[in-house]
């Protein structure tokens, strides 16, 4: 199928900036519950949802774990430089996020002019012990700053370097800094895999009450990992849609998931992030249909691969053949990254139904949405706004039912 051209500024909306939730709420799942089945719309409580999934349906998280990747530096002048880390040079964040001594890093850096010659700005880390943390400017790029991490304290990650310095990067449109409450609730209760610098938000609502009342009703439960990068907040500026260039970001899927996949009569994906990262592995399997290159973890899945290639094999055969392949090669996960772009013609395989907040005017999120419901996006999101849902990422949230 041709690559659907679709214009961006049919998806643009008014979001009121008090519509925006800036804070979340005491509760986690005291948030709105909007659910969306066959083209009706009912007002729900998120404690409940339970009631609206099928027994012996599947459940998909996404248990990334946002790091706190921002890094601050004061100059003696009272000029501020900011470090945004987005994603190591090489390899997954979940691993440079183990290096020791160095790492290096694409950020993004505001203030970047403030930061003269070049010269290395540096965090005291242990006074005690003379330790610190040294950012040197290497180059700027098409993908940002890249820049060489050093610190001198033996036996210590740059992850717990990040732990000490760094703030939770909270979404830029909530306009405040990030609060100390952030370190817990700009995290999914369930989140294991370090890596995202933004927070499958989807995930934000759980609570062990909820995932009790899932349990109760024997509704199963997986877990992949896909790292979000922040291209997630980066709007579609191009005037149509698949002019925009998709960031890549890291799945990573356990061959326990994948049988999950493969044997589930219903799937519920918590989040886009789970969404994409299920689909992109349909698309991953059906270009390792002979199960070649299964070990190569530099495979990068095309922003159009769906819209040129299709497939008429359901998803219990693609995923029940990509998980005797990996038996066959004693492979206990894969891992690749994806540029998959999913908008409205996009031929899902893998989801039923889809758990997920409201996302911002004229984003690819946005546009996922639609391609979900067959053009209704309008229609919920104007119950929405009337309606007094929250938005964005510590908004209320919906279940959406293809």
């Amino acid at each position: 199928m041709p690559v659907p051209h679709i214009a961006t500024a049919d998806y643009d909306y008014e979001l009121a900036p008090e519509k925006i939730a800036l804070h979340p709420l005491p509760e986690r799942d005291e948030s709105k519950l909007l659910v969306y089945a066959e083209s009706h719309i009912q007002d729900a409580n998120f404690q409940d949802i339970y009631q609206y999934l099928p027994a012996d349906s599947l459940l998909l998280f996404n248990n990334s774990k946002v790091i706190p990747a921002r890094l601050l530096y004061i100059k003696d002048s009272g000029g501020m430089i900011e470090i945004f880390c987005l994603e190591p040079k090489t390899g997954t964040s979940y691993l440079a996020l183990q290096d020791t001594q160095e790492s290096c890093w694409t950020c993004m850096v505001g203030g970047a002019k403030k930061w003269r010659n070049g010269m290395p700005l540096r965090w005291p880390l242990d006074t005690a012990n003379v330790a610190y943390l040294e950012a040197e400017l290497i180059e700027k790029n098409e993908e940002g700053y890249c820049i060489q991490f050093r610190w001198n304290l033996a036996g210590v990650t740059f992850a717990e370097v990040l732990e000490q310095l760094g703030q939770m990067p909270i979404p830029p449109y909530l306009l405040r800094k990030a609060e100390l409450s952030d370190r817990e609730r700009y995290q999914t209760i369930y989140a294991s895999v370090a890596g995202s610098v933004a927070a499958p938000t989807a995930g934000l609502h759980f609570t062990d009450r909820v995932m009790e009342s899932l349990q109760e009703k024997k509704v199963q439960t997986a877990f992949t990992t896909l790292h979000v990068g922040a291209g997630t907040f980066k709007p579609v500026q191009a005037a149509f849609a698949h002019e925009h260039p998709m960031h890549a970001e890291w799945v990573e899927m356990d061959l326990a998931t994948i049988e999950s996949l493969a044997s589930a009569s219903q799937i519920t994906c918590v989040g886009t992030t789970s969404l994409r990262s299920a689909e992109s592995t349909y698309w991953y399997a059906v270009q390792h249909k002979e199960g070649k290159g299964l070990e190569d973890t530099t495979y990068l899945l095309p922003q159009f691969t769906p819209y040129e290639y299709g497939s008429t094999e359901s998803r219990q055969m693609i995923f029940a053949r990509l998980a005797a392949q990996m038996k066959a090669r004693k492979l206990n996960r894969i891992l690749f990254r994806t540029e998959l772009m999913i908008m409205p013609g996009y031929p899902f395989q893998v989801a039923d139904n889809i758990i997920t907040n409201f996302h911002q005017p004229k984003s690819t999120l946005l546009l996922l949405v639609d391609a979900f419901t067959k053009g209704q996006w309008k229609k919920i999101y104007q119950h929405a706004l009337g309606n007094q849902y929250r938005f964005l990422s510590y908004g209320d949230s919906s279940l959406l039912k293809r």
